[in-house]
């Protein structure tokens, strides 16, 4: 979600002290690593409410006493304003707990608008795509930051691209990354499904990359080991770099396909061709240039040869 926002955020910045924000965000959207190196992002300020399940631990700002712990400390900082992106009222009461005299928000339900110092106030989106996207186009549009819907980018960090470079070096050209994760498994293409596209991408002399968070790095040596010993050269498993890694190498990469993940839009983002596999689920809009989506009654009617056969096409369009 943060990649989605993030073009609204400078816009904020623009009209803010210094032309810099302190960017409030879950240490699970590794802000920093995304946004950190930018010139608008004063600092970066942990709402550390829902960790990811691996740390097996409670969040700091976790439930009610949890959110008033936040706005105790935000009051410490004595901000002049805040700019909620969000509809969950909480946060609002957050902002209020913090003392904030200024607190802007989408004012979505009555209470929200209640918490909020004043408008403009949105609707909620209730159309057929996500709405995340959706609401902070029209909050943005509504408090004249833009007139129009931005498109989300991200920067790549020069170090994090002179590093990725360094490591993808051996494999054939064109490349392309598999988004494997998922952080739920309904969003879960496949094992089986990766393996065949991956055999394919690199049977025509292809290279792929296998991208992921160290969570799925069994299932890339899954891949790895199902596919042909005379193609694994040419596929690289990189579950083990950072969140600015990935970005990097998005940049590097011909296209980019997966599942509903956190990496297509980063790939998106940083303006290489992405293909989602969506099956029925609420469709992405917000940069329909860039990025498209594979629907289907069902994910797997989504077939590792079509996908194939998009990627090697459009590689061979940019030749």
């Amino acid at each position: 979600d943060l990649v989605w926002h993030v073009p609204y955020f400078r816009r904020v910045a623009a009209t803010s002290f210094g032309g810099q924000v302190s960017l409030i965000a879950s240490p699970t959207v590794f802000a920093s690593q995304l946004v950190g190196h930018e010139a608008w992002v004063g600092d970066i300020i942990d709402f550390d409410r829902h960790p990811r399940r691996h740390e097996a631990r409670a969040g700091r700002h976790r439930g009610v006493r949890g959110l008033f712990r936040m706005g105790v400390e935000l009051r410490e900082r004595r901000f002049d304003r805040i700019v909620l992106f969000t509809n969950y009222t909480n946060r609002s009461l957050v902002a209020l707990v913090a003392r904030i005299p200024e607190r802007l928000g989408y004012g979505s339900t009555w209470l929200q608008r209640r918490l909020l110092s004043h408008g403009p106030y949105i609707e909620r989106y209730r159309g057929p795509a996500v709405g995340t996207y959706e609401d902070a186009t029209r909050f943005a549009m509504a408090q004249g930051w833009c007139d129009a819907p931005v498109v989300p980018s991200l920067v790549v960090r020069p170090e994090a691209q002179a590093r990725v470079q360094s490591r993808l070096q051996g494999l054939p050209q064109p490349l392309h990354a598999l988004c494997i994760g998922s952080s739920e498994p309904y969003k879960q293409w496949g094992t089986a499904n990766f393996t065949a596209l991956a055999a394919q991408l690199a049977g025509a002399g292809h290279g792929v990359l296998l991208i992921a968070g160290p969570a799925e790095r069994d299932m890339a040596q899954q891949i790895l080991q199902a596919i042909d010993p005379a193609l694994r050269p040419r596929v690289r498993d990189m579950t083990d770099g950072s969140v600015a890694d990935t970005v990097a190498a998005m940049s590097l990469v011909r296209t980019c396909l997966g599942n509903d993940t956190g990496g297509v839009q980063i790939a998106a983002a940083v303006g290489t061709p992405t293909w989602v596999m969506l099956g029925p689920r609420p469709l992405l809009a917000h940069d329909p240039a860039t990025l498209h989506a594979l629907t289907a009654p069902h994910l797997a009617g989504i077939l590792p040869a079509d996908v194939a056969r998009i990627a090697l096409a459009e590689a061979a369009r940019r030749t």
